[in-house]
Formats: C-alpha cells, structure tokens, sequence
C-alpha cells in the first residue's frame, strides 16, 4: 500500500519518508521560536550601470535603483540546525516587480551562495532562493579592516573589504530605501523538456522581522569588492554566474556597514507574486 501527502505537512525529496524537517518544520511537526541565532552581516552597495544589471531581471522586473548590494552574512546558533551555524553570500539589486495583480518595491536576489547543503535545497526548493553553494570562512579582521572571501574548490573568486569602521547606534545606520522585503524568482526545469519550466513565478520574503535585534552597528568609511574573472575549468559550474557579476562596472560605496545581531524568522511567510 502506497503513502498518502498529508495536507498539514512539508514535503521534498525524497518524500517516501514522510513530511520533511527543516527551518519551518521540525520534529513531530514543530515551529521554531527563531531568537536566538546570531548573524555577522557585513554589507556595501556600489553604484552600477543600469543597463548592465537590468539585463539579468527576469520577466516582471525593472531595476528601481542602480545599486549593486554585496552581503556575507555568518550565523551561529541555528535553532532548526540543532545549533549549528552557516554562511551566506548574497548579491541583490533595488527592484520592482509589476504583475497582473501585485505591485512590490524590494531588493531582488540574483544570486545567494552558502556553504551548508541543508539550508540550500529548503530555501530553493520551498521558498524560490536562487541558491548554489561555495565556500565561505570567517570573514578576516586586519586592523581596521574586515575582509570577506568566497571560493569553490580551493579558488577564489570573490571578495570585499571594509576600512576605517565608526561605531553608531542602530537607528544612525544608512536609511535604505523603502522596501517590503526581498524579491526572488522561482524557477524549476521541465524534465526531458529544455528550456521548458515546471514552476517559474516571482515571489516575495517580506521585511518584517519581529524578532530581530541589533547588538552591535559600524558604518565604514570605504569599501571595495572584486569578483574574479575565471575559466570553466576553475568553476565549472559557476562560471556564468561569476564572470557575469565580474563585468559589472562598480562605480562609488553608497553605503557599507557592519551589523551583529540576533533573533530572525522561519520564513513561513513567504508568497507567490502574480
């Protein structure tokens, strides 16, 4: 006799096991209270090129604004990791999505690489990230500076640095512009069918982050990021995207900051835009 889905339970493969666990369901189906992870964010935004970025929005999307926003973020303390931690390396743009029923000024995630397998296949699979895996270590204090890198098999292909921090109060941090959260596009091959799509729409991880608190803010007074031009045999298979960022022309900092806090979400309120 076959299983049956359950309709109050989370699945993904391999389903035969029963409702998968993850960051919005755990053991015997429960919810995580999400307060007492730690992140590291250390973020700057460099003026581009509208025409360069706007190439890589999907259909829907226009640039709001020509930033490119770098993030590498470092958690510690993963309630639904058993208190485990990873790191995320994030490139996003201002944007607005248009659809035929939903209007949303946000940031769109081009790209998000992280150094765990776990919180890679739940937030593609369940919530639309367009997450792929690289290597992330600790980010390196130097003096007054900090330094973030990213590599897949031993090569380098990204890094940021931030000098000459300032310590400021949360609410003197950079006034960002106004956003109802982060912007994704969905997308999931046909099988045996190029170029055709079982699932592709836009969703939505919006801002709201009840639990989230600042420990500790610095605005740095200069930022420069790179990313590295390279072969197929270096990044087989992320080549494309690397090369892509790496011909973007970064113009002035707009902002750079570095931020430790806690407290954060499930991300059970993700929605489909149409």
């Amino acid at each position: 006799m076959s299983y049956t889905f359950r309709p109050d339970q989370r699945y993904r493969m391999p389903t035969h096991f029963g409702p998968s666990l993850g960051p919005r369901q755990g053991l015997d189906g429960r919810r995580y209270a999400c307060v007492d992870g730690s992140d590291t964010s250390v973020q700057a935004a460099f003026k581009v090129q509208p025409e360069q970025v706007s190439s890589y929005l999907p259909p829907g999307f226009s640039c709001r604004e020509p930033n490119l926003i770098i993030n590498f973020t470092y958690g510690t303390n993963i309630e639904w990791l058993a208190g485990r931690g990873y790191n995320t390396f994030g490139v996003s743009i201002p944007a607005t999505y248009q659809g035929q029923r939903d209007t949303v000024e946000g940031e769109f995630l081009l790209v998000l690489w992280e150094n765990m397998a776990d919180p890679i296949i739940t937030g593609r699979e369940d919530l639309g990230f367009s997450k792929v895996y690289c290597e992330l270590p600790e980010p390196q204090f130097i003096s007054d500076d900090v330094i973030c890198r990213a590599s897949w098999d031993g090569c380098q292909f990204a890094s940021i640095k931030l000098s000459n921090f300032k310590e400021v109060l949360p609410e003197a941090l950079p006034e960002p512009p106004p956003s109802e959260g982060l912007l994704h596009y969905k997308y999931f091959p046909k099988t045996s069918a190029p170029g055709e799509a079982d699932v592709a729409y836009a969703t939505l991880t919006p801002a709201e982050t009840p639990h989230a608190k600042i420990d500790h803010a610095m605005i740095a007074q200069s930022a420069n990021a790179h990313f590295r031009q390279s072969t197929w045999e270096e990044l087989p298979t992320l080549v494309h995207i690397v090369n892509a960022l790496s011909e973007l022309t970064l113009g002035d900092c707009v902002a750079a900051t570095l931020v430790k806090s806690h407290g954060g979400k499930d991300l059970s309120d993700q929605r489909i835009l149409s």
